[in-house]
């Protein structure tokens, strides 16, 4: 079998699994492990990473992570309500902590369990800038992407145990380039577009949320172009990254802005 059938084997396999659709896209998405099987899970490594880390308490940089990460979270659930998935969050169990580190890092686990890093504070500068991170990293577990992701990993190793079985009768060599080809298609043809996928998602869901809380989406554009003035070009080539580059982002929130306008407008937001 040829590498090439191997890998349409793999997306029609991950096809026939993609039974779960997802209010924020609209899309049917690959849910092989089950959110009451995940969450607990989360929640668990939630507490003991806090355990081991730093958390920042009584600031007003702490309160400000908190106040800004509740009107988020009160935003999907209005726009969850208004969309008749009244309840969809009730296995959610919201935290909000800022950790001391220099890492310019935030996210959010399956749940609603965030973490902001205190090195990104500098370059969020306000709650506008913030609210752009805290939205897209609150997006990434309402668009179930670590379900989806740990699904997309189990297909994965599912296909490269057959292509395994496939060339088990060959050379040690050819059974090693069938390997080391299958995981480079599936890396780059599969995971990392699945993933900048996500990213693109998250972005777009993320800035609807910020308008909706009262949030100028404009300024999410300005805070990205800070995150990449903050760079220095160190990020890699797009189609190695799990991340769209940052030109490609900013290009896509701005065709994104008027969208997210509208979207709170329905809710009694509006900018000038």
């Amino acid at each position: 079998m040829s590498y090439k059938r191997i890998t349409i084997s793999f997306c029609a396999v991950a096809l026939a699994f993609s039974c779960a659709q997802n209010p924020f896209t609209g899309k049917n998405t690959l849910a092989l492990v089950p959110n009451s099987e995940i969450l607990p899970s989360a929640f668990q490594q939630y507490g003991q990473f806090l355990s081991e880390n730093k958390v920042i308490t009584g600031t007003a940089e702490a309160k400000k992570v908190e106040m800004v990460g509740t009107k988020i979270k009160v935003a999907a659930e209005k726009w969850l309500n208004a969309n008749g998935y009244t309840g969809y969050l009730n296995d959610y169990k919201w935290e909000y902590k800022l950790v001391d580190s220099k890492e310019v890092n935030a996210w959010c686990m399956p749940g609603g369990k965030i973490v902001v890093y205190s090195g990104i504070l500098p370059i969020t500068k306000d709650d506008a800038g913030l609210a752009t991170v805290l939205g897209h990293e609150v997006s990434h577990a309402l668009a179930n992407h670590g379900q989806q992701r740990m699904s997309a990993g189990m297909l994965q190793q599912l296909g490269a145990a057959g292509t395994a079985a496939i060339v088990g009768t060959k050379s040690e060599q050819t059974q090693q380039i069938a390997l080391t080809a299958y995981g480079a298609v599936t890396q780059y043809g599969g995971m990392l577009p699945f993933s900048r996928s996500h990213e693109s998602e998250a972005d777009k869901i993320g800035l609807t949320l910020m308008a909706i809380a009262g949030y100028n989406p404009d300024q999410a554009v300005q805070f990205w172009a800070r995150m990449s003035a903050s760079s220095a070009g160190q990020a890699p080539p797009e189609f190695m990254s799990t991340h769209p580059s940052d030109a490609t982002r900013i290009a896509q929130l701005k065709e994104l802005v008027p969208q997210a306008k509208a979207e709170a407008a329905k809710f009694g937001v509006t900018f000038k």
